[in-house]
């Protein structure tokens, strides 16, 4: 038994989100919640958010229960990227892109 949660179109760059998931990845939902709680990282504020939604799923939708749940497979694939224009000297222009991620956390219970 397994319980998903998933975040699209994040505005924030696949690389920099997966620095934050590889802290996390197979350990217990409590710990990995402090371990995002105290990691200065823009990318923890967003996952925070999809773990607890995670852990609801899991106890709401699946009867599992939450102290024994743990991040079994958590992942980033890059989402669609916005293109901008930055202007530059003599009429040149300079692309910016503005990556998107979409994040996918498995949670999964610990056999006794």
């Amino acid at each position: 038994m397994e319980a998903r949660a998933y975040l699209r179109y994040a505005r924030i760059s696949p690389r920099k989100v997966q620095i934050v998931l590889d802290l996390i990845r197979d350990k217990d939902a409590g710990h990995a919640m402090a371990i995002l709680n105290h990691t200065p990282k823009a990318a923890s504020e967003l996952l925070v958010k999809l773990l607890k939604s995670a852990m609801a799923n899991a106890e709401n939708n699946h009867d599992m229960d939450p102290k024994s749940l743990y991040v079994a497979e958590c992942f980033v694939t890059p989402g669609p990227t916005l293109k901008r224009i930055r202007p530059r000297a003599q009429g040149r222009a300079f692309r910016v892109n503005k990556r998107t991620s979409h994040i996918t956390m498995v949670l999964k219970e610990k056999e006794s």
